[in-house]
């Protein structure tokens, strides 16, 4: 028996008036995931506990089957796993955003932040940005890394853990009441955007009609982590298929396999047959039991308060990566199990992370499970099937 997990980052959502009060996952034209729905348990998980702020980090932790009370030590930290930086016990780790801010004469804290990922930065463009961000301000203290896209990381010698305002719940807002208390850390945004604004990359982004990176953002601050073994935990080797550092991090500090896909960029436009057809041939050609397929795209556009590209990166998971990875499946007949769920909800509305519940889709290739359910929040909540602590999820992927 072979396990899947596909998650949606960011997939579930509100009702929304402009779709006849549906959410985008009812709308979404998702053919093989209403075929298997038929066949499935449908219900909602609580990914995210109480009083924990609803993030990437403490939901996909959960899905893992890591309890995110006993586990979580701070987002940066997984990603400078990721990265590849050997932390210290007494360094801190904070993301490293690349933001858009409005581009006035007003003073920097009355600026307003306009675009959290900087219209989906490419890598390549970040790097030069990073490089003068380098230049700027890197000394003993503080050192700067890159990441992908707009996702970069800081690591503070001998930091502390502080409190940091999420770039992505506060667009639309004036920055300042959401700016760092520290001096160091504030005076390095505000010198930020007289680096950036004027730099050769957002001139020519300007040209093109893109938003252009011009501050850095610091977020997300933890200490190194230390996380059980997947493999140890569980019993089954494993493997991670994912763009994004935080859940590459993850894998490296659970130790499952950290996939790299070509043309995966966690966009709209990510490579998601690659992604697909990486799980499959894990699974199917070097005897991993159980592939992690995350997709980015979902909540990105969630953050972005665009309906039809959200219903559009649904569609994509369900069209190029569940269909690929069904059909690779079912032509080698191999036995599988596959959970198919969001890790939070981003809803339209408000353009940033939930804590609420989000549905899940549990299917057996060897049950002959008859139902009449769709996937969606609405028929998850009226199933009636409800798991409280989303660390326990992944025990029902594994009961067979």
């Amino acid at each position: 028996m072979k396990y899947i997990i596909v998650l949606g980052d960011g997939m579930a959502d509100y009702p929304i008036e402009a779709l006849d009060g549906k959410t985008p996952l009812e709308v979404a034209k998702t053919p093989e995931m209403d075929r298997l729905s038929k066949l499935s348990e449908i219900g909602l998980v609580h990914t995210v506990p109480d009083g924990m702020k609803p993030g990437s980090d403490t939901a996909n932790l959960s899905v893992l089957g890591y309890n995110p009370r006993i586990y979580y030590s701070g987002r940066s930290p997984l990603e400078a796993l990721s990265i590849g930086v050997d932390m210290k016990d007494t360094d801190v780790a904070l993301r490293c955003n690349l933001v858009t801010v409005s581009d006035d004469d007003l003073p920097y804290e009355k600026k307003t932040i306009i675009d959290h990922s900087s219209g989906e930065i490419t890598t390549e463009e970040a790097a030069e940005l990073m490089k003068a961000v380098r230049d700027a301000f890197e000394d003993d203290k503080f050192k700067f890394y890159l990441g992908v896209s707009y996702r970069h990381l800081l690591i503070w010698d001998r930091g502390d853990v502080i409190d940091l305002a999420q770039p992505h719940d506060h667009l639309g807002e004036v920055i300042g009441a959401y700016l760092p208390e520290q001096p160091r850390l504030r005076k390095m945004m505000e010198q930020s955007y007289d680096i950036l604004n004027s730099h050769p990359i957002n001139q020519k982004r300007r040209e093109r009609g893109l938003n252009p990176a011009n501050s850095l953002w610091f977020w997300g601050a933890g200490k190194k982590p230390a996380l059980t073994s997947f493999s140890e935990k569980t019993g089954k080797k494993g493997a991670m298929i994912s763009a994004v550092d935080l859940l590459r991090g993850i894998a490296v500090g659970s130790g499952l396999k950290k996939v790299i896909v070509p043309g995966a960029d966690g966009t709209l436009h990510t490579n998601y047959e690659g992604k697909a057809n990486a799980a499959a041939d894990v699974l199917l050609n070097e005897d991993y039991d159980f592939a992690y397929i995350h997709v980015e795209a979902p909540d990105e556009m969630g953050h972005q308060g665009s309906i039809e590209r959200k219903i559009q990166a649904i569609e994509n998971l369900d069209q190029r990566v569940i269909s690929v990875v069904l059909r690779r499946m079912e032509e080698a007949a191999e036995d599988y199990r596959m959970l198919i769920l969001p890790d939070h909800p981003t809803p339209i509305a408000l353009r940033t992370h939930t804590s609420d519940p989000v549905p899940y889709l549990l299917y057996d290739s060897t049950d002959e499970c008859s139902e009449t359910w769709n996937y969606n929040e609405r028929e998850a909540k009226a199933s009636g099937n409800y798991v409280d602590e989303g660390y326990q999820i992944i025990e029902k992927l594994f009961e067979r």
